[in-house]
């Protein structure tokens, strides 16, 4: 379903798992006028400026496994990023796509209730990618209070223009091997996952609700979960705004906690 300009991708494709659109359902926008990132953010995109779509998947996954099928949704946008642009791609816990530490782009998903046995639930899981990243920090930049934009582009990357759709049809096909016949994951999906994040082995600070953790990034476990070493022992986190730390001031208190500001 092409859309010229919604107000979410995602809203839109719900509605439609709601209404019993099948597995594989596949909205594409030039225009979203109230994307939405994680954390409820705001996803910035000027017309044109990025690929703004979103799938809707019917995995055949226990609730607790449903990580699986947007991790697997996030490696099929890392595989066509980098086909579109040769650089090397790497995902930011949980799932932003991200180059060095400038971000390219996110996945967002959303568990949309069935009504019963007969109709389970869906999974809505919508993807972002910055087609060129000129227009988006402009517009980032302009936003009050806003500090340095480290943002990145398909085109700036591959050093041509990148065709949003030259992109989808790379993700979908990715998608596809991904899933296979039995419209599951798999098996090794974490694994990749753990090969191409780049917070695993990175000192971060997470924000969570309104306190901050300060520690060194020991693994992601099978369940997705963020797995922190800190100076007051080890925490598993399942959600969290990650901030990858580059330069600690000497004798920084690794593990402290503190309300954010």
């Amino acid at each position: 379903m092409r859309l010229d300009v919604v107000d979410s991708t995602n809203r839109w494709a719900a509605d439609a798992a709601r209404q019993g659109a099948r597995a594989g359902l596949v909205v594409v926008a030039g225009q979203q006028t109230a994307g939405r990132g994680r954390l409820g953010r705001g996803w910035v995109a000027p017309r044109g400026t990025a690929l703004l779509c979103s799938v809707v998947l019917r995995p055949r996954l226990e609730a607790r496994d449903l990580h699986l099928a947007t991790t697997a949704v996030a490696l099929a946008a890392a595989d066509a990023a980098e086909a579109a642009s040769g650089a090397s791609i790497s995902l930011k816990w949980p799932n932003d796509l991200v180059v060095g530490d400038d971000k390219l782009g996110g996945v967002l998903a959303e568990v949309v209730a069935g009504a019963g046995r007969a109709d389970p639930a869906a999974l809505v899981v919508g993807v972002g990618l910055n087609l060129e990243a000129t227009g988006v920090r402009a517009l980032l930049a302009a936003q009050p209070g806003a500090g340095p934009v480290a943002v990145t582009g398909l085109g700036e990357l591959a050093g041509r223009a990148v065709a949003g759709d030259e992109v989808l049809n790379s993700l979908l096909g990715s998608l596809a091997r991904r899933f296979g016949p039995d419209g599951t994951p798999g098996a090794a999906t974490m694994d990749e996952y753990r090969g191409r994040c780049s917070t695993i082995g990175r000192r971060v600070r997470v924000e969570v609700a309104r306190d901050s953790v300060t520690g060194a990034v020991v693994a992601i476990d099978d369940a997705g979960r963020l797995v922190l070493e800190t100076g007051r022992g080890r925490l598993v986190l399942e959600t969290g705004d990650v901030v990858h730390l580059r330069n600690d001031p000497p004798g920084g208190a690794e593990g402290d906690r503190g309300p954010r500001r």
